[in-house]
């Protein structure tokens, strides 16, 4: 009775390792099976890392041209004094006028910036006239008194009211009104435009080239764009602080100032691999 017990035994044993050898067996297979699938799958991105060996560059320019509906100037305001304390006080007291008067004309809060403020002291040199062969004392720096000076730039979203506002602005104490220029207040679109355009251009070289030298176009391996060309300024000061200043308060009526139109330009550089 023992003995059959025994033999009963072996034959489950060896059962249940011929189960465990199929079982490993199919887990391997279906590993293999994953990983046939996976090489088919990437078969198609074999060399995407791999460097281009020939290839043509070529470039474009895409030019987009738009009227400004901003602009942009900066007024400045200086005095002077025996003091620190009192050449702020004459400054501030312009600079709240001219402040008061921008918002007066609905300018928002928020376009109206100090850029600079300064204060420094100003001295004279003082020499003392000398007798021929008498012993000089060498000059000295006398304190004359201190100059603030405030630097404030103002938005403008109606172009329009640029004329108003500069002689305005110089009636109420402005030292100097400086760097106007006309700008578009979102330029995002007309950037990617232009873009757009340099890259079409760009393409048609490409292909054209490609024709020519009887290859084809593959995919493109590089790609570099160059900044966008800023607005010139318009330049309203004229001869100094002070004539700026009398011009703007001698002024019958507002300067008449044309915003023309802002060229935004794109340069593109491509690489193209051809086979």
């Amino acid at each position: 009775m023992p003995e059959r017990n025994t033999f009963a035994e072996t034959i489950q044993s060896n059962y249940w390792y011929r189960v465990a050898g199929l079982a490993v067996l199919a887990l391997l297979a279906l590993y293999l099976f994953v990983l046939v699938i996976s090489e088919f799958k990437a078969m198609r991105y074999i060399g995407s890392g791999v460097s281009a060996s020939n290839t043509i560059t070529v470039s474009g320019e895409g030019e987009v041209t738009a009227v400004p509906d901003t602009a942009t100037f900066s007024v400045t305001i200086q005095e002077r004094a025996s003091t620190v304390k009192a050449a702020q006080e004459l400054a501030t007291k312009k600079t709240n006028d001219i402040v008061a008067y921008l918002k007066d004309q609905d300018i928002d809060e928020k376009d109206v910036q100090t850029s600079d403020y300064s204060v420094y002291p100003e001295y004279d040199y003082e020499t003392k006239a000398c007798a021929p062969g008498e012993y000089c004392v060498p000059g000295k720096q006398v304190l004359r008194g201190y100059q603030v000076s405030q630097t404030l730039t103002v938005k403008v979203r109606d172009t329009e009211q640029a004329g108003d506002l500069l002689t305005g602005v110089g009636e109420r104490g402005a030292t100097q009104v400086s760097g106007l220029s006309f700008t578009i207040d979102d330029e995002e679109a007309l950037k990617a435009s232009a873009r757009d355009e340099a890259i079409a251009q760009a393409k048609d070289k490409a292909d054209e080239l490609a024709r020519a030298l009887g290859v084809n176009v593959v995919r493109v391996v590089g790609f570099s764009e160059n900044d966008f060309y800023p607005p010139m300024p318009y330049a309203y000061g004229r001869g100094g602080a002070a004539m700026d200043m009398a011009v703007a308060q001698e002024a019958k009526a507002a300067p008449e100032i044309p915003t023309g139109e802002n060229k935004i330009i794109s340069n593109v550089t491509i690489t193209y691999e051809i086979r």
